[in-house]
This record gives structure tokens, C-alpha cells and sequence, in this order.
């Protein structure tokens, strides 16, 4: 089957897979009001896969596009599983901008985390995109707010950052301190969930934050963060 380039095509592919018992479930679990069609995450990962192996990067930036204006849930998981990729040639820039025009729509964790999955390719592609992020990190939108910290998980994750990488860790660092002074669930989580996937790459450093700024998070981030930390 070839890939859809258009809207109404992605869609009636979408549906054949739809479980319409799962997609009131669905709702209830996201708590947003939006179309969900009862989609399994693993069919849309295989659809996603190949339409962007079938899909030059024009059609797929058109489709992801259209796709996530329709604002079905599905739809906005699937376009960002189109951006998701660690090289795209010959040029990110429409990809990175597509998916900086997402993020003041994000109203709900599960897409904007896979938005943010696409994001933090092209964060680790480009860290001078960190520059464009840091105002992210003073917004009154929780969901932008958030995503700073998660579009940049790409830099806890490393297992021996460069010179540039380890000064980018620090910046983020930077914005977890200050983030902890905002008790709200979503961010302390954020923060939280940075430091322990840093704990498995450098657990000094999570051990430094934690002493700094532990006092501060509420008890169950703190306990998060130091998931993976020996006593």
C-alpha cells in the first residue's frame, strides 16, 4: 500500500485501524476533548515508520501539517512520529519551525511528549536552538513551559557529552533550578523525570542538583530524581 499525501487519505488509513470501544477509554485517560479514534500506539509507530520511509520531506512536512491542524488525537501522535528522525536532509529548519508551532498548542502530556520526541533530534542536531528555547522557560503556558525541559532530554541522555554538549546540560540545569520553585505537578515532574534519566549517565551531578535544590521539590520529585541513585 503506498503512503497517503494527503489528509483524507492518512485519515481513512487511520480508521481502518480505529477501535472504537478503546477511543472513549482514551478520552477519559487524557482528559482532553478531541476526536480519538481507538488507535494502538504500536500501529501507529508501524504506519508512521512507513510513511516516512515512503514520503519525500516536503510531502511528509505537508501531510504532518494537515494532520495535526485536524486535531484528532492520533493524527497529532502520527505527525509527529513523522518528524522523528535523527538526520533529515537536506535541511531540518521547516521541521524544527513546524514543531516550535506546535508547542503553544500543547494542552495534554502524551502529544506534547511525542512532539517533543521529534523536538529533541533536532535539539541534539542543532544546540543553538537551546537560544530560542530559553523563553519557553518563563511562559505562563504550563504545556511550553514544560517542554523546555523535555524537547532537551537528549542532553541527560548522553553517555559521554562533548565540550558543547556538557556546557548545554549545564543551561539546562540552569532552568531546572529555577523551575523548582514551581511546585505544579506537571513541572516538578519535568524536572524530576531530567534528572533521574541524568542520574544513569552522571549521578554526581543529579547528587549536586539534589543537594542544591532538593529541598525545595515536592517529596514525590525528589524521590523520582533519585530513582536510580545508590544510597
Amino acid at each position: 500500500m503506498s503512503a497517503p499525501t494527503t489528509l483524507e487519505a492518512a485519515l481513512e488509513l487511520l480508521k481502518t485501524h480505529a477501535e472504537p470501544e478503546k477511543a472513549d477509554g482514551m478520552a477519559a485517560y487524557h482528559k482532553v476533548a478531541r476526536p480519538y479514534l481507538g488507535v494502538a500506539n504500536p500501529v501507529l509507530n508501524e504506519l508512521a515508520q512507513d510513511w516516512r520511509r515512503a514520503l519525500s520531506l516536503p510531502e511528509r512536512l505537508s501531510l504532518a501539517s494537515a494532520l495535526w491542524q485536524s486535531d484528532i488525537h492520533e493524527a497529532r501522535v502520527v505527525a509527529a512520529k513523522l518528524l522523528t528522525q535523527a538526520r533529515i536532509k537536506p535541511s531540518d529548519a521547516e521541521a524544527w519551525w513546524m514543531i516550535c508551532s506546535w508547542v503553544p498548542e500543547f494542552d495534554a502530556w502524551a502529544i506534547a511528549d511525542h512532539a517533543c520526541m521529534a523536538g529533541q533530534r533536532r535539539v541534539m542536531a542543532d544546540l543553538s536552538r537551546l537560544d530560542e528555547i530559553a523563553a519557553w522557560t518563563t511562559h505562563d503556558h504550563l504545556w511550553t513551559k514544560r517542554a523546555a525541559l523535555v524537547i532537551t532530554l537528549g542532553l541527560a541522555r548522553l553517555n559521554h557529552p562533548d565540550a558543547a554538549q556538557m556546557a548545554a546540560r549545564e543551561k539546562v540545569l540552569g532552568w531546572a533550578a529555577d523551575y523548582v520553585a514551581d511546585d505544579r505537578w506537571f513541572i516538578q515532574k519535568a524536572v524530576a523525570w531530567w534528572l533521574r534519566d541524568l542520574s544513569k549517565h552522571d549521578a554526581e551531578r543529579v547528587r549536586a542538583f539534589l543537594d542544591a535544590h532538593g529541598d525545595g521539590m515536592r517529596g514525590f520529585a525528589r524521590k523520582e530524581a533519585g530513582k536510580y541513585l545508590r544510597d
